[in-house]
Parts: C-alpha cells; structure tokens; sequence
C-alpha cells in the first residue's frame, strides 16, 4: 500500500444527542481535508456545534455514483477523507457503499471510527435474545410488498431489527402482528438519545394498542425490535434428510420443503436446497 495515499475516514456521528460524538471522531473530522456527507446542511451543524470548518461535499444515494471518483482522485493524491452519515454509523442503511468498495479496489486504506448506530443501540436495550440478529433495514412502503417480506421472515429465529417512518408505524406494526401473531414480543426504541426518547417492550398485539391510541408514540424516528420465531427443537442432518425423502415421495420440490420447514423451523430456501439434492440423488 503507497504511503502516499491519504486514507478513508468511515466516521460513526450521534443519532440525537451531540454529546455523544466521541473525541476521536472530533480529532478525524478536524483534520480531514474532506468530508463526504450523506446532507451538507445537516453535517454542518455538527460541525458548528464542533468548532469545525473542514471542507464538506454531498455523497448521497443520488450523487454517490458521480462524486466518488473525485474523491478517490484526492485520496490518491494524498487527501485524507471522512465519510459520515446524518446520523449514526455510514453505509448501515445510509450512502457510502461505492467509496469505501472503490477504495478498497485502488488500495487505499480504510478506517473506522466507531461510533452510535441505532442499530446497536436498539438492540442493547431491547431485553430480548441480541447473540444472533438480523438488519432488514426500512419495510416496504407497499402493505402488500411489507407483507410479503414479513411472510419470508415469519419463521426466522434470530431477532430482527427494522427501522420505520412515522407514517407508516402503525402499518408496520398491523402488518407484524398479521404475520408474526399478536403474542410475538418486541420492543420499539423511539427517539433514541433525543429528549422525547422512549423504549417498550411487550407483546406485538398491545404494542400496535399502544401506539394506536396514543398520538405521541406516532412521531419520531423508530427501531422496531422482534424476538425471533421459536425453533422446534430440530433434526439431526440424517434426520433431517429422511424427512424429506419422505416428503419427496408424495409431494413436491417446494410443497416438500414448505411442509419440512413448518415442522423443523428451518429455513424454507435451504430445505428447497437440500430437497433439490436429494432428488438428484435419487435419480
């Protein structure tokens, strides 16, 4: 790697609270000879709020594609660059992708500095099982299109994560309850770090109450956290394999795999996988 190059910053900035910004992120920001931001207004004011006036250009969803290779044309030249977000941590649900793939590529290095992400935060107040989850992002706007990503995930067991807009919370939640069941526990993180923050946990079916009959759980910004489907206490892999050979016998690739994956709680794409080998084998 050229000593010469100058590095890539990926810089975790608050989610609410000023505060929170560490002193390290202060020190990159400070020094920096850019800054890609996801918006240069609101980046501004934190820079403001910092004391600092390090040059700011727009790396967003709709410009990152033309503004990336200006900016790796300063980090060959030697310019160090720090990307942030408007909030939390870059490229977790936020612009940032294509500069940190392509700095890689021309072998630049590339730092992190950790930092809030309300992902994390959710997750480390949210009193359910944390050891494995997974990041879905924002449902879809679409009741149809949400549905149908929630039917995909009904039987999920590792907890998921989902960010969600004020106008579409009590969608959301209609939706989870229609998918997952009214007594599938979660927690919604509201407002997090900020003044009106709120954070509760109970079952899916009180939490859209809650929600619905009071209009102050319908603003903000919100991480919706759902405790992962119950899993049958599962097969051995031969096990697993007799199973479908069964199934195979009567029914379908797919209606096999569906059928194995109701009463194991395994995925339904890898039992299609595995039900898909079995046939060719038995070929």
């Amino acid at each position: 790697m050229s000593t010469e190059h100058g590095k890539l910053y990926v810089v975790a900035t608050p989610i609410g609270n000023l505060d929170d910004i560490s002193p390290r992120a202060g020190r990159v920001l400070a020094q920096a000879n850019v800054i890609a931001a996801e918006d240069t207004r609101h980046s501004g004011r934190l820079l403001h709020h910092l004391g600092i006036s390090t040059e700011l250009v727009a790396c967003h969803d709709h410009n990152e594609r033309t503004v990336v290779d200006a900016l790796i044309a300063r980090l060959l030249r030697g310019d160090d660059v720090a990307l942030v977000s408007d909030a939390g941590t870059p490229l977790l649900n936020d612009p940032g992708y294509r500069l940190v793939s392509q700095a890689h590529a021309h072998g630049i290095e590339v730092i992190s500095i950790p930092g809030p992400s309300a992902i994390t935060a959710a997750l480390s107040i949210c009193g359910l099982p944390v050891n494995r989850f997974a990041f879905e992002g924002y449902l879809p706007e679409k009741t149809a299109a949400r549905l149908a990503l929630l039917q995909q995930l009904e039987r999920e067991a590792r907890t998921l994560v989902f960010f969600e807009t004020p106008h579409r919370i009590e969608g959301a939640l209609q939706d989870l309850v229609t998918v997952f069941g009214s007594e599938r526990r979660a927690t919604i993180a509201r407002e997090m770090t900020k003044r009106f923050e709120t954070a509760r946990r109970d079952s899916l079916g009180r939490l859209l109450d809650w929600v619905r009959t009071d209009a102050e759980q319908q603003r903000g910004e919100f991480v919706i956290v759902v405790e992962g489907a119950a899993v049958t206490p599962g097969l051995d892999d031969a096990g697993l394999q007799r199973l479908l050979g069964a199934l195979l016998k009567r029914l379908s690739v797919k209606d096999a795999a569906a059928v194995a994956a109701e009463f194991t709680g395994r995925h339904r794409n890898e039992l299609y996988e595995l039900a898909l080998k079995l046939k060719e084998l038995d070929k």
